[in-house]
């Protein structure tokens, strides 16, 4: 399934799989962005959509597809030896340095008549300058990232994800938004595993250190180097036995006494959530604060639990890091630090939660839990968060008001998120078939009218099997 294919899709003669056979389109819109639709462009043409990076997953070359069958065109530009194995199909290719994309970009979407991009993740060195151009040429850009609200769900959203989203910010916006909303259908359970996603992510980078000369200029946008990345797995993966068993004892401990504690789940310090939309430059600075600031307000005997996130990769101790810093302010008898553990149950028995962003967010406020957002995110706002300042939190920590979470959970899923996945085949099926009416809703009358007039054609001609 990893070999390069040559994608028939690519060429307007694939046979679409069930991942074609969609649901009807929505009626809402998917976000207000669809007013920046480029003013003069020819809408009595199908969209023009252009994949740029994706995730170590066949679900963006299976979109791709999917899109085709619906009539529309579809280009990709690769960057480096895994976006080509990923993608299989017809593609072009960028080789030049970061500085000469832009230009490339612009001359680019002149030619082919570009009306859409698609990318995961807004923040990657490329996808910035691509959403300064549609931004510049009036052009759509579908952002695909992980669920805002997980297991089961991935985000798809128009204009930009996370701390670009469009959701709204004030309660009363939700509120009036989420009146004019269903409630969402029952999620289905996405299959995927961490092997096969460790699997399609070591075939990616292993394209990219065994072909280099393909893409000689090609800088991944992530801070470490692969080798060293892999490295940390390694000697986490060898020592997750006394881990898990640490943080069964934590827990069984806590259980037994009745611990009143404060969860800290870190996020990736690799994580653009950090980068870009939080005041900090990663992960010991944002802990760092949080353990001072537990330090000078908290009273004894309440503790401090921090909770590494489950896909670092060890490469950095964050155990030392935290007790260094829990022993600098004076705290050590009263932090506690776990590889592990059930992060619910771990919720449901925490006096409060403290994040920077994470989607650990959302599952907190879910619960009913005190919640402290120090960075940008899209539930930090009045009746879901604590709004007080950090200090406070120790001691007066807000509770989220349970009717407001249900309507921004309500809107969150109607306008951002797709039941599916991205690491197994009926999980990718299952995004690909909820992503392509969503990515549609955002679409002029005119322009579905001409897709839909181009894949009849086709069925006609025999190059198309039937969409229903």
């Amino acid at each position: 399934m990893l070999q390069p294919r040559q994608d028939t899709a690519m060429t307007g003669t694939a046979t679409p799989d069930t991942a074609t056979r969609l649901p009807p389109r929505p009626e809402v819109r998917a976000t207000p962005i669809d007013t920046v639709a480029r003013e003069g462009a020819d809408r009595d043409r199908p969209a023009t959509f252009l994949f740029l990076q994706g995730i170590a997953s066949p679900f963006f070359s299976d979109l791709g597809r999917a899109l085709r069958a619906r009539g529309h065109n579809v280009r990709r530009i690769n960057f480096c030896s895994g976006d080509w194995l990923f993608w299989g199909g017809e593609s072009d290719h960028y080789r030049g340095p970061r500085t000469g994309w832009e230009a490339f970009l612009d001359a680019y979407v002149a030619e082919h008549g570009v009306t859409d991009i698609v990318l995961f993740g807004d923040c990657r060195p490329f996808h910035v300058v691509a959403r300064e151009v549609a931004t510049r040429e009036g052009l759509r850009v579908h952002v695909f990232e992980e669920g805002y609200i997980r297991p089961n769900w991935i985000t798809c959203e128009l204009g930009g994800v996370n701390g670009f989203s469009s959701l709204p910010r004030t309660a009363e916006a939700v509120r009036a938004l989420a009146r004019r909303l269903p409630q969402p259908a029952r999620a289905l359970p996405s299959s995927g595993d961490m092997a096969r996603r460790s699997f399609w992510d070591v075939s990616y980078n292993l394209a990219n250190v065994l072909f280099p000369y393909l893409y000689p200029r090609f800088r991944s946008h992530r801070p470490t180097h692969i080798a060293m990345e892999y490295a940390g797995w390694i000697k986490k993966f060898a020592r997750r036995g006394r881990t898990r068993r640490e943080a069964a004892h934590c827990d069984e401990i806590y259980r037994a006494v009745g611990c009143d504690y404060f969860l800290l789940p870190l996020q990736l310090d690799s994580d653009y959530q950090i980068r870009v939309h939080s005041p900090f430059l990663g992960v010991e600075g944002f802990m760092d604060r949080v353990i001072k600031s537990f330090a000078e307000t908290s009273k004894a005997p309440t503790r401090l639990l921090v909770k590494l996130h489950p896909l670092d990769s060890g490469l950095m101790n964050w155990r030392r890091f935290a007790r260094a810093s829990a022993r600098r302010h004076g705290v050590s008898d009263r932090l506690d630090f776990i590889d592990g553990g059930d992060l619910p149950a771990l919720i449901a028995g925490a006096r409060g939660v403290v994040i920077v962003n994470s989607t650990v967010g959302m599952l907190s406020l879910e619960m009913g839990r005190p919640t402290h957002a120090v960075g940008t995110a899209i539930y930090n706002m009045a009746g879901l968060t604590h709004q007080g300042d950090l200090d406070s939190f120790w001691t007066d920590p807000t509770p989220p008001d349970m009717d407001l979470v249900a309507d921004f959970r309500r809107v969150v899923l109607n306008r951002t998120q797709v039941n599916g996945g991205f690491f197994s085949q009926d999980a990718i099926a299952r995004a690909v078939a909820g992503s392509v009416p969503r990515m549609e809703s955002a679409m002029p009358d005119a322009t579905l009218a001409a897709a839909r007039a181009t894949r009849e054609r086709a069925e006609e001609d025999g190059r198309l099997a039937p969409v229903y």
